[in-house]
């Protein structure tokens, strides 16, 4: 018969090495990667799969390589001509050295986030507002880059800047509204003039023609009566002979 007091430091040593076993056991997904510090010291980067570690000498900060998309918060800007808009931005980014983004940052993504509205506040402060609404590809552009430089010793890599909306205070809403009605009208007169330019070179024309032939001005004004009595209650009237009118027509 087995004592109960014999099975007891077996169930002991067995718990021991199960829980020893799960502290020295990590797995990390394909997207993750582990760096390792060894007595305080950086010992190397792991993963992903199944790592070991020495409980209570080794510990392994985990860090995620996927893209993060970070909402950039609703900044006030004044712009290079005085006007106070609300911008707000998205940035996609990721990290590209685990090592400098454990050792060089202690926390990146804080980071990160006060830089974007840093930065964000600066370059729109030096662009006019119509730049800023015209040219926004250019804008991103300018912002990618200059995050991008300014956390590459972080082991972060900023790979889209994206302004999304661009609040305009009300009063400046309605002077934009009132521009591009002025604009559609100055449009719309400058067609018409051009028409009027067009009908009048095609009526001088005509009248070139006519005058080279008379006889073509006598069958237009017959023409014109024959549209006139086609009309229903209609009287037409002639003052005087075409005959008396010819040498008129002839000057």
């Amino acid at each position: 018969m087995i004592d109960i007091f014999d099975i007891v430091p077996l169930l002991v040593a067995a718990a021991f090495l199960i829980a020893l076993a799960s502290n020295a056991i990590r797995i990390l997904p394909e997207y993750e990667r582990g760096v390792l510090f060894r007595l305080g010291r950086v010992k190397h980067v792991r993963g992903p799969g199944l790592v070991f570690i020495i409980p209570g000498i080794d510990r392994l900060v985990r860090v995620s390589l996927r893209i993060l998309a970070m909402d950039v918060p609703p900044q006030d800007v004044i712009t290079h001509d005085n006007v106070t808009v609300k911008v707000s931005a998205v940035i996609y980014f990721r990290v590209v050295d685990a090592v400098k983004a454990v050792i060089e940052m202690e926390d990146y993504l804080y980071a990160t986030s006060q830089l974007s509205q840093t930065t964000l506040r600066s370059v729109l402060g030096q662009v006019d507002l119509d730049e800023l609404l015209a040219n926004r590809e250019k804008i991103n552009l300018q912002l990618q880059e200059i995050l991008d430089r300014q956390t590459e010793p972080w082991g972060v890599k900023i790979s889209i800047v994206e302004v999304k909306n661009i609040d305009l205070p009300q009063e400046m809403q309605r002077a934009i509204a009132r521009q591009a009605e002025a604009e559609r009208e100055r449009r719309a007169k400058v067609i018409h003039a051009e028409g009027e330019l067009q009908a009048s070179e095609k009526l001088a024309q005509a009248a070139k023609i006519m005058s080279a032939e008379p006889i073509s001005l006598q069958l237009r004004y017959l023409q014109t009566l024959t549209e006139i009595g086609a009309e229903k209650n209609s009287t037409t009237i002639f003052p005087v002979p075409i005959d008396m009118i010819k040498m008129f027509l002839e000057r």
